[in-house]
């Protein structure tokens, strides 16, 4: 998460789709099936992305970014949305296989299209490490994940001007070129945190639970505090990946109480502040 370059590698490269056991989630990548299902955690994952491919030199290419999206989300011709409307008709990129290699293939699908069979696959052939949860989240997918998928392109074209687009899924390719732009190149924003500063977060818990996750957390609130503001955005979904797991949200993130970490929901989006980072 403090990382965005190796988080934009996590994107644009497939894991290891071997599952080594009941317990392991390494071939979902830096996804996890809840993300998948309710397709939850994008405008991050496509920033990202987006920035990757905008600022490969100083000057930043707004198109490449637009035509990179486009690639990674592509799916094959055979797949088909509910309907079609002018300008989001289109949901097959395989013309960007020779830009994009690496993002579609010639048949149109998509780095995330072919993640997400990659998984079905890894699934329904490895009965032996399934769980009956796994199991029926790949089957679920094999059912209903290619027309869902195409629905999303096709509303991720709409336009920024479009009287008719509904907001169940807000995410536009327009927006998050313009969310890339203005955040500039991918960073490394990872740093150690002063002793002092470990030692009044360690102060602040009071049961010393999962240290090591609030200073993850009160980094990552450093490097992306606005200045003008005590509160940071929390991609609670993308840090599920990062972990690897669910227990982020559900266990780890509860244990912190409000003196600690300050969570609100704001405008659809979940912030937090750290109180003791203030003082």
């Amino acid at each position: 998460m403090l990382n965005e370059t190796e988080e934009f590698k996590a994107y644009t490269t497939f894991p290891d789709y071997t599952i080594k056991s009941k317990r392991d989630t390494g071939y979902l990548g830096r996804f996890t099936y809840k993300m998948i299902k309710e397709f939850r955690g994008f405008n991050r994952i496509l920033t990202i992305i987006a920035r990757g491919y905008m600022w490969e030199t100083e000057t930043p290419d707004v198109d490449r970014a637009y035509r990179a999206l486009c690639a990674w989300c592509s799916l094959p011709d055979s797949v088909k949305p509910d309907k079609r409307k002018a300008g989001q008709d289109r949901t097959c990129f395989a013309d960007l296989h020779t830009e994009f290699p690496e993002l579609v293939n010639e048949d149109g699908e998509g780095w995330y299209f072919t993640h997400i069979h990659n998984i079905i696959e890894a699934v329904l052939d490895n009965t032996e490490n399934n769980t009956k949860s796994m199991a029926g989240n790949a089957l679920m997918l094999l059912k209903k994940f290619d027309k869902g998928w195409c629905n999303k392109v096709m509303q991720a074209q709409a336009s920024l001007y479009s009287k008719t687009t509904k907001g169940a899924w807000i995410i536009r390719f327009e927006d998050i070129v313009a969310e890339a732009k203005e955040s500039g190149p991918l960073k490394n924003k990872d740093f150690e945190l002063p002793a002092e500063t470990v030692q009044k977060l360690k102060d602040a818990l009071p049961n010393k639970k999962r240290l090591d996750v609030l200073v993850t957390l009160a980094k990552f609130y450093l490097a992306n505090k606005p200045a003008d503001s005590e509160w940071a955005i929390l991609p609670v979904e993308n840090f599920n990946a990062y972990y690897g797991t669910t227990c982020f949200d559900r266990k780890w993130l509860p244990i912190f109480p409000e003196s600690v970490i300050a969570r609100d929901e704001y405008s659809g989006a979940c912030r937090f502040k750290i109180p003791c980072m203030n003082e």
